[in-house]
């Protein structure tokens, strides 16, 4: 819109003072076709006159019929069309006959949509940004189910949009409202619609198995017309702007559970929308309860199944963390069951380990009794090995273990305490300690240190100490072996050497 002084100012100038159209445009700043809607100069040109012909006539009908076919189109990709056909003007005049004889677009008009009590509900999807989970960022999504005729109202927060959490929001529905409608609307999303072809679908079939275990049809809009389902996705729009708009909130479970009474609250308080009679959402959804499909007797299994198996270490991957298995099925067939709190694995039908769920990822989610398990089992085949170790490094080893066990000591224990004096002072001393407590007819660990400790008094030298290690089974029980330093003395030549050269 123009201002009255604007439009007065350029038919002055036009009829006044004779100036051109583009001249008028130029001096006031505005666009040509603003100075022609404010001198209307249809009504002085004379009916007699016929304008000349343009470079533009021949490419004209071109022009038009194209925009019948995409009334969208742009000028500047009309340029590129008729330039290929031997245009070349510029797009000014292209631009001008596109503005006038462009088809203009009507706006769809839609019937109202009425439904019957218990006839009909509608579901979507709608995103909420993300929220942070320790150091991990998840995307935060809400399930929203309304019922058509009441407008009740089931909405709950998750962290993912997957099949299992799509199913899971059902039951609970199902659930809140004491049964199921005769259908239920979708968009066409992969959790529903596995393929379309015009009129012809081919489900999910989880979804078909949750329809034919509650008695509800499922039914897709069509392409593109998300106004079929415009209860659910007004039910979204409302739950952002009257809800989780300016929201505090610290966890999924806390925000579900402000959602909770919100709806209870506040959203089925208010007036079903339409309805002449002004009955409240909750009185309506009163009315319609009993109209609603009868629940089963058992909810549908909504849990996340899959086959799995370990790698070398006792850990299943799950959800982008590690949860342990019980180490003697490593490498084996296993089943994983993950709900939305728990994840199990079952050998068979047999469960064999158990986890609350973590929805951070790149955490390794352990059982105590798995790790002691496995350290236990470690340990006794170090037994094995350190036995052969004592007897490589000390020839008199084998011959005092033996006397060890013919007067009842523990052979176990008897050996790792001697490991641990072979380390503590190499292989000759314990081998001579060996020797002296063997004369003395003392076969036990704690006589070779007594041993030990009287040759190292003798010898005036400094009493050993034991690293501290920390408490983690998996730390301690570590087997390092020792390696010659020979190499690094040699490295320390070289650049002796190489420091004398220069």
């Amino acid at each position: 819109m123009i201002s009255p002084e604007l439009r007065s100012r350029m038919r002055g100038l036009f009829f006044g003072e004779h100036w051109k159209i583009g001249t008028i445009a130029a001096e006031l700043g505005v666009h040509r076709d603003t100075v022609e809607l404010a001198i209307e100069p249809k009504k002085f040109i004379n009916a007699a006159y016929r304008p000349t012909a343009t470079i533009l006539d021949p490419f004209k009908p071109f022009v038009v019929a194209t925009l019948e076919q995409h009334p969208r189109l742009c000028a500047t990709r009309l340029l590129e069309m008729i330039r290929q056909r031997g245009y070349e003007g510029s797009v000014w005049p292209l631009r001008r006959f596109v503005k006038r004889v462009r088809p203009v677009s009507r706006h769809e008009a839609f019937f109202r949509l009425e439904t019957l009590p218990g006839e009909q509900g509608q579901v979507d999807w709608g995103s909420f940004g993300s929220i942070e989970i320790g150091a991990t960022r998840r995307p935060l999504s809400c399930f929203v189910m309304v019922l058509s005729w009441s407008r009740a109202m089931f909405a709950r927060f998750t962290l993912d949009q997957t099949l299992e959490s799509f199913l899971r929001c059902h039951v609970a529905a199902f659930d809140l409202f004491g049964g199921a409608p005769r259908s239920l609307l979708y968009d066409n999303l992969k959790s529903v619609v596995l393929e379309r072809v015009g009129d012809v679908i081919r489900f999910h079939p989880r979804l078909l198995d949750l329809a034919g275990h509650y008695h509800f049809a499922p039914l897709p809009v069509a392409i593109a017309r998300g106004n079929e389902k415009g209860r659910v996705e007004r039910a979204i729009r409302y739950l952002r702007t009257s809800f989780f708009a300016a929201r505090a909130f610290h966890t999924v479970e806390h925000l579900n559970r402000q959602l909770g009474e919100w709806v209870e609250r506040i959203a089925h308080q208010r007036v079903v929308p339409g309805d002449t009679n002004k009955r409240k959402v909750v009185d309506a959804f009163a009315e319609e309860m009993p109209r609603l499909l009868p629940p089963p007797a058992h909810p549908f299994a909504c849990d996340y199944v899959r086959a799995t198996a370990s790698g070398k270490s006792p850990y299943v991957r799950f959800d982008g963390n590690d949860y342990s298995i019980p180490h003697t099925l490593v490498r084996k067939p296993l089943t994983l069951v993950a709900s939305d709190a728990v994840v199990r694995v079952l050998d068979g039908d047999v469960e064999v380990a158990r986890h609350i769920r973590s929805y951070e990822r790149g955490k390794r989610i352990e059982q105590e009794a798995h790790l002691s398990a496995l350290a236990d089992d470690k340990r006794r085949a170090r037994e094995h090995r350190g036995r052969g170790r004592l007897g490589s490094a000390c020839p008199r080893a084998i011959a005092f273990l033996e006397k060890v066990a013919l007067h009842g000591g523990h052979l176990g224990g008897t050996t790792t305490r001697l490991l641990h004096l072979l380390d503590r002072y190499g292989a000759d001393e314990l081998d001579a300690a060996l020797l002296e407590a063997h004369h003395r007819g003392a076969f036990a660990a704690h006589s070779v240190a007594h041993v030990l400790d009287q040759r190292r008094r003798a010898r005036r030298a400094p009493t050993p100490f034991d690293p501290i290690l920390p408490e983690d089974p998996r730390m301690r029980d570590l087997d390092v072996r020792p390696h010659p330093l020979g190499s690094y003395d040699v490295l320390a030549k070289t650049d002796d050497q190489g420091g004398d050269d220069e």
